[in-house]
């Protein structure tokens, strides 16, 4: 059994929720797109929201038309004000990537998913830098100088990637981001832009070449921006890839590095790092993202992650995403938190269980691999008779990788009244029998097209299962494989009202 005193400071840095990923920006003006991420906000909340394809011809910005033979440039904002309305509207506030490159500007035909995202440098460094410049200008035009600039600003996509930029050319990216930085900075200082936002490979040494040319030729560098994966490359069959998922001991293993880089450059030293992408795998047609695994593989992340990363953003919040094209079916491996149908995920409450922990905080008193507990203080004012201000929450997760079976047991005693049933210990458990509703997808037969009648099905047998018990200041969870389990433990003195008597029949 472990012991908790209350007087433990154990680092906790719970920043999970500064950031979120999307699909292109162009999707945020589908109707399923808005619901999914007003139930996110909703039941979450996110500061900041991040995606592709600001300037990517479905947004429509970037125009250009020929007057007395010459080709003159202008911009359209009808999309870009909808989508930012839209965000807005739901409290959260874009991290703006800049990219892709609209076709007009583009120097060459090279483009990646089904969409078609241009991944060419501009043709004129030029054009492009005054497209950043106009495009932030008009929003601070219509939203506020004093509003826009807290909104981050990152160059390009993983350009150490052939796919996502031309060749990897390492010296032509750190071109985009002279002229992306330098012209973010002249409409105002106070914005924060970062790179390379890399993924995997060549990641360390694209992050050192990238600090020394910033440091070389005195670029602009508020944060240093890169992406993260935990599986190996895929199997792939049919419309689907099977990735094997690293140890969970090995999670950050290609992460760690960076904070190293970072720090040894003087000028660098304790820099923000924005991990802009993270998940299991990198494909959006992976089945684990669907499952429990996926759920307690990542609680284990987020209790650590913000040790060395200022914010780290889950790609994606919902499944209205279209790299590989439109999914075929409701649960098809997506990355999002959210399935098509608003069913929300074994992992969608891995979140909804870290926001709790926010609320009336103090402290972190206890980590390990399999939980983590926090002390809270709740409002005076508010407390009934007879309970105590300070209580605790927690979380705790059984990661089973290997799909053996685990059962793993937490027992813990809290600095509460060893009284016999004086506290309330509030259990919510995500585990694969009792919140797994791609299990019941499977069994109702796996329809792509589920009807209204199975969608409610999908909904209800996709929430946790709420359980309330009497105890002292002891308890003991034990956790099915790949469970994720949010506990709750406050003294509850029982006040009955004159005559009643819980349990009494006659």
């Amino acid at each position: 059994m472990m012991k908790i005193t209350g007087n433990e400071n154990v680092t906790f840095n719970n920043n999970a929720f500064y950031c979120v990923g999307t699909g292109r920006m162009g999707l945020a003006l589908q109707k399923q797109y808005f619901e999914q991420l007003k139930f996110v906000q909703e039941k979450i909340g996110f500061e900041h929201i991040r995606g592709h394809g600001l300037f990517s011809d479905d947004m429509a910005i970037y125009q250009e038309y020929e007057e007395d033979g010459e080709i003159k440039v202008e911009y359209n904002w009808t999309y870009l004000d909808m989508v930012m309305d839209s965000y807005l509207q739901l409290n959260i506030r874009p991290f703006i990537e800049l990219g892709f490159m609209p076709k007009k500007l583009a120097s060459g035909e090279q483009t990646i998913f089904y969409w078609k995202g241009n991944t060419t440098p501009p043709k004129d460094y030029s054009k492009w830098a005054d497209l950043i410049k106009a495009t932030l200008t008009h929003l601070i035009s219509r939203y506020g100088r004093e509003e826009v600039v807290t909104w981050p600003v990152e160059v390009w996509n993983e350009p150490n990637l052939p796919g996502f930029w031309k060749d990897s050319n390492m010296e032509e990216y750190f071109k985009l981001y002279d002229f992306s930085s330098k012209a973010v900075k002249e409409v105002d200082q106070r914005f924060k832009v970062g790179g390379p936002a890399v993924c995997g490979g060549t990641d360390q040494v694209w992050i050192k070449a990238f600090l020394e040319h910033v440091r070389d030729y005195q670029c602009p560098l508020d944060f240093v921006s890169r992406h993260h994966y935990t599986t190996e490359l895929p199997a792939p069959d049919g419309h689907y890839g099977y990735p094997k998922l690293h140890p969970k001991e090995k999670c950050f293993e290609q992460l760690d590095s960076t904070r190293g880089i970072v720090d040894s450059f003087p000028e660098f030293k304790g820099m923000d790092i924005n991990v802009t992408e993270y998940n299991t795998s990198y494909i959006p047609n992976a089945p684990v993202h669907d499952t429990n695994l996926n759920a307690a593989y990542i609680a284990n992340m987020l209790s650590t992650f913000g040790d060395n990363h200022r914010s780290y953003s889950y790609w994606t919040f919902g499944d209205i995403f279209e790299e590989h094209g439109v999914p075929f079916t409701p649960f098809h491996g997506g990355f999002g938190m959210v399935a098509n149908g608003m069913i929300p995920k074994p992992t969608f409450w891995t979140f909804a269980f870290y926001r709790k922990l926010t609320k009336d905080y103090v402290k972190c008193v206890y980590k390990d691999e399999n939980c983590i507990v926090v002390q809270c203080k709740a409002d005076i004012d508010k407390l009934r008779t007879g309970e105590e201000a300070v209580y605790y929450k927690g979380i705790a997760w059984n990661v089973d990788v290997d799909m053996t079976g685990s059962v793993a047991n937490i027992d813990l005693q809290l600095p509460m009244s060893t009284a016999k049933d004086s506290n309330v210990l509030l259990t919510e458990l995500v585990d694969e029998e009792v919140c797994n509703p791609l299990k019941v997808w499977h069994d109702l037969g796996e329809h792509a097209n589920p009807d209204a009648e199975e969608l409610e099905i999908l909904r209800t047998s996709a929430t946790p299962f709420v359980e309330t018990k009497r105890c002292s200041n002891t308890i003991f969870l034990k956790l099915n494989q790949n469970a994720v389990c949010y506990f709750e433990i406050k003294t509850a003195p029982v006040i009955s009202d004159r005559g009643y008597t819980f349990g009494r029949l006659k």
